[in-house]
């Protein structure tokens, strides 16, 4: 038998301990290459993305009675725009939280870099949501069942505030955690797929789990309200900024760097010890999507 087809086929996937180097050498691409204009069109288009996501789920979910099949078709609706993102490597902001964490681990990147990159992501996100929402309400108009869903997604957004306080904040901040821990996994999990399908599956997965929990995941949210703005059936922007999408955007960034980043840096860099030390050539274990690594 040939030396081959001993060793059996190729793996489907990246191994796990080479996927937070892959995705910090990728970031650390970025800040480095990448004008400040170029980083905010990209942010753009991922707000756009995610808000095309947004209005997704509310078509799919509207007039679906069954509590199961009615969050799943909206996980689905929200998972496509999420994908979008993935795809055409735009830079969405809770995505950020894992790969400018793994920037500085991997690269040691300069952290003034790393924060304006962070800002810009916020803001281009919501630049894009705006954009996009405000079309939307232009293009097109939807029924009343569309509408309803869109007033009771907004509704279980702002419970929070329905109670106030210091301490209603702080929930949304761990809410906002769980969200960007969730879809930061589903980062991590389609850097590590080498197919279309091996990267959706995760994704779906973990996009429809941070759906059906309800969540706080400020882009999505800034999706949202840029609708229910633009339609006339949102409480203000500065209800929207103060009571989710801030405090929802602080839990986000400590999810992502807490939850995902640093214990899987800490958990596998010591498996992984001589690959950081030294990046490989390009072979089985690169990802697609970073681009050759050793060019940084």
């Amino acid at each position: 038998m040939s030396e081959s087809h001993s060793e059996g086929p190729p793996a489907q996937h990246l191994d796990a301990e080479n996927v937070l180097r892959t995705m910090g050498h990728h970031g650390a691409q970025r800040i480095a290459r990448m004008s400040v204009p170029q980083v905010f069109v990209l942010a753009v288009m991922a707000g756009a993305f995610i808000t095309a996501g947004a209005m997704f789920s509310l078509l799919l979910g509207a007039g679906v009675e069954s509590t199961g099949p009615h969050l799943l078709l909206q996980g689905l609706g929200f998972s496509t725009g999420f994908f979008f993102v993935v795809l055409a490597s735009a830079i969405l902001f809770t995505e950020a939280n894992v790969t400018m964490p793994s920037t500085f681990l991997a690269c040691r990147a300069p952290l003034r870099r790393i924060g304006r990159y962070w800002a810009i992501a916020w803001v281009g996100n919501l630049a894009g949501a705006l954009l996009v929402g405000g079309m939307i309400a232009l293009a097109q108009d939807y029924p009343a069942d569309v509408t309803a869903l869109l007033d009771e997604t907004i509704d279980k957004k702002l419970t929070y505030r329905e109670e106030g306080g210091a301490g209603s904040w702080f929930e949304i901040i761990v809410s906002g955690m769980l969200a960007n821990w969730l879809v930061g996994m589903a980062a991590f999990f389609a850097t590590m797929g080498r197919t279309i399908i091996g990267k959706y599956i995760p994704v779906f997965l973990a996009v429809t789990l941070f759906v059906a929990a309800n969540f706080q995941h400020s882009p999505a949210n800034m999706g949202y309200f840029s609708l229910a703005g633009w339609m006339d059936q949102g409480p203000g922007w500065d209800v929207a900024l103060t009571w989710n999408i801030i405090p929802a955007g602080i839990g986000n960034l400590i999810g992502g760097t807490f939850f995902v980043a640093l214990p899987f840096w800490y958990a596998l860099r010591l498996r992984a010890s001589d690959e950081l030390s030294e990046p490989r050539p390009r072979g089985d274990h690169e990802s697609v999507v970073a681009g050759d690594a050793s060019e940084d």
